[in-house]
């Protein structure tokens, strides 16, 4: 949608819209999920065009039959530039997308111009807390990419890259979410129970962030949206949170 391209029907990721696409999804259908897509429904919406991921779950066999189907090799929220170019080259939309990004590093010119020093010398945790796991984005996740160009630093233990750019962490390594300031992305329900929880465990109060009361929530779908839409909302909230006013 960033290339102003509004799909038919796409597979949905979440339970509750985002706020990023708050207003921005009428008219989309769902067509499932990428455990078990709908191929009935994507063939009633007689697309001109299908895009799709590999690891989807979709079979290609079946839904090339219905239109042009291509698939992109997907490798995770590292990559999630690449796929945007690509799907922007798909489109032939490749100058609308230099357009997108043209903005996007204006953005982040205009944080780091208003960050200028004050946090050159405090580090930025994200840690996200859902069905029983605690995990970190690591410096090429998607809100990491994010950071590192706004010119924010890492705790050690997320100054680091993996294949998929997050770390699951056991209770006991709770001391790797610690930074100066923290992200906490924690789904309702279930994982507010479970961040309740942490916070009663001793190591909780050795957090940096806790003795300084620099912790602050934010929506998880957001941050790890992967595309130039939720960029910009993350953006948003590091403006709100680290220069408000």
């Amino acid at each position: 949608m960033a290339l102003g391209v509004k799909p038919i029907g796409t597979i949905f990721y979440f339970d509750k819209t985002p706020p990023y696409l708050e207003g921005k999804l009428e008219g989309i259908e769902s067509v499932g999920t990428d455990e078990q897509p709908n191929l009935e429904k994507i063939l009633s919406l007689q697309p001109d065009l299908i895009l799709a991921m590999n690891g989807a779950g979709l079979p290609y066999e079946q839904i090339s039959q219905i239109a042009p189907t291509v698939v992109d090799d997907w490798q995770g929220y590292p990559s999630w530039k690449d796929h945007f170019n690509f799907v922007a080259e798909v489109l032939g939309k490749t100058d609308e997308a230099a357009q997108v990004w043209a903005g996007y590093e204006a953005r982040i010119q205009s944080l780091r111009t208003t960050l200028g020093d004050d946090y050159q010398d405090l580090e930025v945790s994200f840690v996200h807390i859902c069905c029983g796991t605690v995990d970190i984005d690591l410096k090429n996740s998607f809100n990491g990419m994010i950071l590192d160009e706004v010119g924010l630093s890492r705790p050690s233990a997320q100054n680091i890259v993996s294949e998929d750019g997050l770390v699951l962490l056991s209770e006991e390594r709770l001391m790797d979410i610690d930074g100066d300031i923290i992200f906490i992305a924690a789904t309702a329900g279930e994982s507010e129970g479970q961040l309740e929880k942490l916070k009663q465990k001793p190591l909780w109060n050795n957090l940096r962030a806790v003795q300084n009361d620099q912790i602050y929530p934010v929506n998880y779908p957001t941050w790890r949206g992967g595309n130039p839409l939720a960029a910009d909302a993350v953006i948003n909230d590091l403006f709100e949170y680290l220069a408000p006013g």
